[in-house]
């Protein structure tokens, strides 16, 4: 993405605008469903607001700078503080990209612009690679939530021991492009061409 601030700076402007704006709703929209189920750690972190310096994660800002993958500051949250734990769980990992989705869906309706294009791609990549299945994507505690208890541990398990393993050998190149690229670009094509 980098390469970009030589070859159109406007296009590198526009697109760290999106990821920041893209990576700031979606972990607002954490924080701000676990405070709404009753926990105050994001609060007390200050992580229930819109504010971006308060969720950017300064190494995953350089990754998707430089390498155009990164991540934001994960919000703490504890399960402890939620009346239906798994449940719970399970709805505030949804609530980051579903943010993004929703985000996307109201630019897409709303205007004809296609400066905002960027923006909404952004959005529904971050939303869409969130919801791979794979720790640490909130994917993961999304199915964890879904999956009868005793199926939902050994599943934690398992993800919890290989799951960033997993995750790097799904982004890494293999035979020129990443295999969760390949898996999840039909899908955030099919919503971009919806939107716009």
């Amino acid at each position: 993405m980098i390469r970009t601030l030589f070859s159109s700076p406007l296009a590198f402007i526009i697109s760290v605008v999106g990821l920041l704006i893209a990576i700031t709703i979606h972990e607002f929209a954490h924080a701000l469903t676990a405070d709404k189920l009753g926990d105050p750690t994001p609060r007390s972190q200050n992580r229930v607001t819109l504010n971006p310096l308060a969720h950017l994660d300064p190494i995953g800002t350089l990754m998707l700078l430089f390498f155009g993958f990164g991540w934001g500051k994960p919000v703490n949250f504890d399960p402890h503080n939620l009346r239906n734990p798994r449940t719970d769980i399970a709805l505030i990992s949804l609530a980051g990209p579903a943010s993004n989705i929703l985000l996307a869906t109201i630019l897409g309706l709303t205007t004809t612009a296609t400066i905002f294009y960027p923006l909404i791609y952004i959005n529904i990549v971050l939303a869409i690679f969130n919801l791979v299945p794979v720790f640490p994507l909130d994917g993961e505690k999304i199915l964890s939530g879904l999956l009868p208890r005793n199926l939902s541990f050994e599943f934690q398990a398992v993800m919890q021991k290989y799951g960033t393993l997993i995750l790097i050998f799904l982004v890494l190149p293999v035979f020129g492009s990443s295999p969760i690229i390949s898996l999840i670009s039909p899908i955030i094509n099919f919503i971009f061409s919806l939107l716009v």
